[in-house]
């Protein structure tokens, strides 16, 4: 009877031993499924059921009211005849090149001088800043004042050069420069708080062994600085062209696309079929060419930081 008591009393703890562990890794399921469920619906409710009910409307003739008709490909075989939405492509490439060539550069030298030994350097901190702060319509608003033929500022700069007025945003040859220089304008500081707060975590060891050797500014810039802010390079790219082709408020503020189209983006555009044609199928075409590109684009920008870091070019 005591041996069959000490087996039992022995079988029990080894048996709770072993449901303990699962019991234990069910609570935990549970309890980060819970934690993780608000954010899991949220993506599906506002990116996922997008796309992919984009996708749908795309394959369909559709005024945004009435029962659609199913068309299959055709609105996006009616896009590769399209010369409107080519010339809006062609203008996301210029912003996407302007992005990437002259917005992330610049950010990343007026973080350089902000962190430059200069007494006051600290108040062009928020002077660099302040453009970012405005929201997008506000400076679209107060660039085309600026821009004005007859009573702009810029103009009034132009003319005491002994040039004439220039109709910054009435001609086709001008109106994407403007718009581009307002872009640079706008936008820049959000790169330069970037490279700021990864030039700061940089470790200051770095610096003065390569002091002790005897580098110079140029070849710690090229040799520490750059190198370590690849990661940053990368990710501010992948924004840039994402930003770039997602581009609407400053250019429907500014131009409107115009004139005659010279300044029409995809986002402007699909917002014309939509709203303005009631063409809601071909729109949704447009936008989902946009989303394709956009992720294709990242994808390889993806791609080849995993192959710079397998290469062990740089950190």
């Amino acid at each position: 009877m005591e041996t069959q008591l000490k087996g039992v009393r022995t079988a029990t703890p080894a048996a709770q031993t072993k449901t303990r562990p699962k019991k234990k890794s069910l609570n935990k399921f549970i309890t980060i499924s819970l934690f993780l469920a608000p954010a899991i619906i949220v993506y599906i409710l506002y990116v996922l059921y997008p796309i992919f009910s984009t996708l749908l409307y795309s394959f369909y003739k559709w005024d945004g009211v009435g029962a659609g008709e199913f068309v299959g490909l055709q609105n996006y075989i009616n896009l590769l005849s399209d010369n409107v939405f080519w010339t809006s492509l062609t203008n996301n490439t210029w912003v996407i090149l302007t992005s990437i060539f002259v917005q992330i550069p610049l950010g990343l030298i007026m973080a350089l001088m902000l962190l430059a030994p200069i007494r006051g350097i600290r108040l062009f901190s928020g002077i660099y800043f302040f453009p970012f702060l405005i929201s997008t319509v506000a400076v679209g608003l107060l660039w085309v004042l600026m821009l004005d033929p007859l009573n702009g500022i810029i103009n009034q700069i132009v003319s005491v050069f002994g040039f004439e007025n220039v109709e910054w945003l009435s001609q086709s040859r001008t109106a994407m420069f403007a718009v581009l220089l307002v872009i640079v304008w706008q936008f820049s500081p959000f790169y330069m708080i970037l490279f700021k707060a990864a030039i700061v975590g940089i470790p200051e060891e770095l610096y003065e062994a390569a002091e002790i050797d005897g580098a110079s500014a140029f070849t710690k810039f090229f040799r520490i600085t750059l190198p370590l802010l690849m990661p940053t390079i990368v990710s501010s790219s992948i924004l840039a062209i994402v930003g770039s082709l997602k581009a609407f408020d400053i250019f429907y503020v500014m131009t409107g696309g115009g004139p005659n189209h010279g300044t029409e983006l995809l986002g402007t555009y699909m917002f014309k079929q939509a709203f303005v044609n009631f063409n809601m199928g071909y729109a949704s075409a447009i936008a989902f060419v946009m989303f394709f590109l956009a992720m294709i684009v990242t994808i390889i920008i993806q791609a080849l930081d995993y192959y710079r870091k397998k290469k062990g070019a740089y950190v």
